[in-house]
């Protein structure tokens, strides 16, 4: 009986020795959530003169295809190079907020 106990307790004692030493491994989990405003189309002439400027400075050799505002004066701005299509948004100072 004394034998059980003691194999029973080296048993139970070396399962606990390999559970401890196992890694941990965590798994992170990365969220992003966009909100769109609505945009109007506007026409270029609409556009400010420093986000002109900026998509010149920024984006040489491009071409504004489409230009949107929302309420809060943020441009979208379809431009492109050739067979290549950019979006970008800006403020109406010209500052780029996202390409």
């Amino acid at each position: 009986m004394k034998k059980l106990l003691l194999s029973t307790a080296i048993v139970l004692g070396s399962l606990t020795v390999n559970a401890a030493t196992t890694p941990l491994t965590t798994n992170s989990i990365n969220q992003s959530v966009t909100i769109q405003d609505e945009y109007t189309e506007v026409s270029a002439d609409a556009i400010p003169a420093a986000v002109k400027s900026t998509v010149e400075k920024s984006f040489p050799g491009t071409k504004l295809e489409k230009a949107y505002v929302n309420e809060k004066k943020h441009y979208k701005l379809e431009i492109s190079n050739g067979d290549k299509k950019y979006t970008v948004f800006t403020d109406a100072e010209g500052n780029i907020i996202k390409k």
